[in-house]
């Protein structure tokens, strides 16, 4: 069976299911259940932090194991960063057995050209590099989640191994490719917003409006844009009733 960490906490229902984006972990939540006052699950995702790999890596079968890990009952509200924004329209559709109230899609990289995917299969095929101190690791783990400048590493994306250290995550999770953002969005059973950072080179917000005309846009903010103003996040999610 998958093990997948979750950290919760909380009361009050709707339940908040709080999803990271790719290289980081649920530690980029932090904040957010002091602010949510309710019950709030924040994963890591498989082949992060301390959760297992998977023998494959797709949109559907990570989706399929947060699912997998959540408890039973009661409707969630699913914010997702980037990869994370995905596997929450992903969860919103009828194929997981999840109850979705709604979904906050914050940050999702939409427009994705050959160079864009060869890189990341690339990343996915070697293995993974290890680093001789362990402040050269902290400094990769910043540059691949994004943070760097402005968040702490968090330990748990860090792993001690022969000759030093490397990064928790499974580099295979590199290898999934585009999302079919049009399908996503027409296949989610609840109400859903897109948002992106002012300053967001991955998630342009005219390409998020491409998409949808009452897109978001969260003025001076950058990609990780619920590290960097918590409070301007979690006001989206009030459009949900949490």
């Amino acid at each position: 069976m998958d093990t997948l960490n979750m950290r919760t906490g909380g009361k009050g229902d709707p339940a908040v299911l709080l999803l990271h984006g790719l290289g980081a972990t649920g530690a980029v939540w932090a904040h957010f259940p002091v602010l949510l006052d309710r019950r709030v699950l924040v994963p890591d995702l498989p082949g992060h932090g301390p959760s297992a790999p998977l023998p494959h890596y797709s949109f559907a079968t990570l989706a399929e194991a947060v699912a997998r890990a959540l408890p039973d009952g009661g409707p969630l509200v699913v914010a997702g960063h980037s990869l994370g924004g995905v596997l929450a329209l992903e969860l919103a559709s009828d194929r997981y057995d999840v109850e979705v109230a709604g979904v906050l899609a914050l940050g999702v990289k939409v427009e994705w050209s050959q160079d864009d995917l060869n890189r990341a299969a690339s990343f996915a095929a070697r293995p993974p590099r290890v680093f001789a101190t362990l402040a050269d690791a902290e400094q990769a783990y910043l540059k691949v989640s994004g943070l760097l400048g402005i968040a702490p590493t968090d330990p748990a994306g860090l792993r001690e191994t022969e000759g030093g250290w490397r990064l928790a995550m499974d580099p295979a999770a590199f290898g999934l490719g585009a999302p079919d953002m049009p399908a996503l969005l027409a296949g989610a059973r609840c109400p859903v917003v897109l948002a992106a950072g002012e300053n967001d080179p991955m998630s342009r917000p005219e390409q998020l409006r491409a998409l949808d005309p009452d897109a978001v846009t969260l003025a001076g903010l950058g990609h990780n844009a619920h590290v960097e103003d918590p409070a301007a996040v979690r006001a989206l999610l009030k459009r949900f009733g949490v």
